[in-house]
């Protein structure tokens, strides 16, 4: 099992990460929460990783802190029909405190707005973790970088489309929500965080 990798970041494109760890490449897929806290390509980044071993592929997922890694084990582990996908989905769209405040309220409205979470989704979510609510533990908020490393696409808006489509959002969601949000000087993860914030409103 491979728990937690330290190495120099080759590229980030969401969801996906290149990470190289004493000369092997790592391909990592990491939520939205984690990328808003990841230095600029080239630079040292650590993760908290999950493997999961499927027939066809081994996949590693990462993670800022063992708080987002241990809701993303919950999430796929416990809740019938919420896979690996699905887990970055609601840690890209509502973070680990919201996830815990939504289910603690019952918003089942909320979760809905996640792409791939229907209602009956969302009802399971917050029955099936409910009673871990209360003791849940939570992360400070996350800081931006001051950009983005990659070097395709070129611009912070279109790499922030593309992140967004990847994350699951329809290409008129998409263009709705980075139109809403986008203004000049917002660097990629910045016009990120502003479009899923109006996603899940």
């Amino acid at each position: 099992m491979i728990g937690r990798l330290q190495g120099r970041l080759l590229s980030k494109q969401p969801p996906a990460l290149l990470i190289d760890v004493g000369g092997v490449g790592y391909e990592v897929e990491a939520p939205m929460s984690t990328f808003y806290q990841l230095p600029p390509v080239g630079e040292t980044a650590v993760l908290h990783t999950h493997l999961v071993v499927r027939d066809d592929a081994h996949l590693l997922y990462g993670f800022a802190s063992t708080t987002e890694k241990n809701l993303f084990r919950l999430l796929t582990t416990r809740v019938s029909g919420v896979g690996p996908k699905l887990g970055l989905a609601i840690l890209s769209g509502v973070g680990v405190d919201e996830f815990w405040n939504i289910v603690r309220a019952g918003d089942i409205a909320r979760l809905s707005r996640i792409p791939g979470i229907g209602k009956k989704t969302a009802e399971r979510l917050i029955l099936e973790m409910r009673d871990r609510a209360d003791h849940a533990p939570t992360v400070a908020g996350v800081t931006l970088p001051a950009g983005a490393g990659r070097q395709t696409p070129t611009t912070p808006l279109d790499e922030a489309r593309s992140a967004l489509a990847a994350l699951g959002y329809k290409p008129a969601e998409v263009q709705r929500f980075t139109d809403a949000v986008y203004q000049e000087g917002m660097s990629t993860e910045q016009i990120i965080q502003e479009a899923l914030r109006r996603a899940v409103r």
